[in-house]
């Protein structure tokens, strides 16, 4: 449970790096905020479009509360991959 404690922190990082960067960032709208998000991610993580769009969807609609425990879950089931093929 360590390890997977220190790379979710590590991804946190990341992404904030990726992300929150650019002027203005804050002053967008949560929508625009999305799609910018999931273009980022598919220039400079090498995510495919349809991965991209698909994780910024889950973060909007669910936000982290639904996630992390999400997440807790598919730790504690041995769910590293899903069965939609992410």
């Amino acid at each position: 449970m360590i390890r997977e404690g220190a790379y979710l922190a590590a991804l946190i990082g990341e992404y904030e790096g990726l992300l929150l960067k650019g002027p203005g960032s804050e002053s967008r709208v949560d929508e625009d905020k999305s799609k910018l998000a999931a273009e980022a991610l598919c220039r400079a993580a090498d995510w495919s479009e349809q991965g991209a769009a698909e994780i910024t969807r889950l973060a909007t609609d669910y936000g982290a509360f639904m996630l992390r425990n999400a997440l807790a879950v598919a730790i504690v089931l041995g769910r590293e991959d899903g069965e939609l093929g992410f």
